[in-house]
């Protein structure tokens, strides 16, 4: 029962992400052309609507729906979730094909841990430690996950839980393995544009027996504001076959353990319609 019940709200979840990138990518949208294109009633737009706009995500002006400019910003969580999805779950995938059942892991607010919900109801039992309060909401509903998630105070930005109680919470914790992910990788440096961040990922970190960093390739090359350590500090950095080779050979000579996920990228699709 509880997992048909994760079932549908993952499913209610990706309709209501597809009305959103609906939206942020038409910039405005009648309520009419949200009906015809989903294919739902209007009672259930409504309720869609209604629920995004409760968490801040879109506003109606008039006849139409528009997406609020904070949820286009490149530093939010909905717009991180919108980029490298394919390089995203399969660097997931194989990050989760290294926990074993019984372990504690810890999963930053990271929109790439994030893809490693789905498999981990498979992992059991397993006991998940998060600031990410989107993860924690799909995780919530899993029998096989105990679940424990960080206080702090809330930033919408990158739906998380930050600041000084969020950092305290995790001392007297021990943790297999911390999965966190970064902005930026320059050289054999981590960075990151938020410095609250930074310090939930690195109080993660001091917990975990094993830390692995997950970064799609995008984001080797370049900076951010920053500094969020060295790549010295994690066991394993597990990026996608898009890196390019000689960024992967001079990480290597260097002494990282670096692992390469095959991507498969879905097959393109004319359309979108969700009953």
């Amino acid at each position: 029962m509880m997992n048909a019940l994760l079932m549908e709200g993952q499913a209610l979840s990706a309709r209501r992400r597809g009305i959103l990138d609906y939206v942020m990518e038409q910039g405005a949208v009648p309520v009419g052309e949200l009906l015809q294109r989903f294919s739902l009633s209007r009672a259930s737009i409504n309720r869609d609507l209604l629920a995004l706009s409760a968490q801040g995500m879109i506003r109606r002006i008039g006849a139409n729906i528009t997406a609020l400019p904070s949820v286009s910003e490149p530093g939010s969580v909905m717009y991180r979730a919108r980029q490298a999805v394919a390089q995203k779950q399969a660097i997931a995938t194989l990050a989760a094909s290294m926990i074993s059942p019984g372990e504690t892991v810890a999963l930053d607010d990271s929109t790439t841990a994030r893809f490693m919900a789905a498999s981990l109801s498979g992992v059991a039992p397993l006991t998940v430690v998060t600031n990410s309060l989107g993860l924690g909401m799909r995780l919530g509903p899993c029998e096989t996950v105990g679940l424990i998630g960080l206080g702090g105070h809330y930033s919408p930005t990158f739906d998380a839980f930050v600041g000084m109680v969020c950092e305290q919470s995790v001392v007297s914790m021990r943790i297999d393995r911390a999965f966190v992910s970064a902005a930026a990788i320059h050289g054999l440096t981590v960075y990151h544009q938020d410095e609250e961040i930074i310090r939930a990922k690195r109080a993660l970190m001091a917990m975990a027996d094993c830390r692995v960093l997950l970064a799609d390739s995008r984001k080797f090359g370049i900076s951010a504001m920053s500094r969020m350590g060295m790549l010295s500090e994690f066991d394993m950095v597990i990026t996608d076959e898009g890196l390019d080779p000689d960024c992967a050979r001079m990480l290597q000579d260097a002494g990282v353990m670096l692992k390469i996920a095959p991507v498969s990228y879905p097959a393109p699709q004319a359309g979108i319609t969700v009953g």
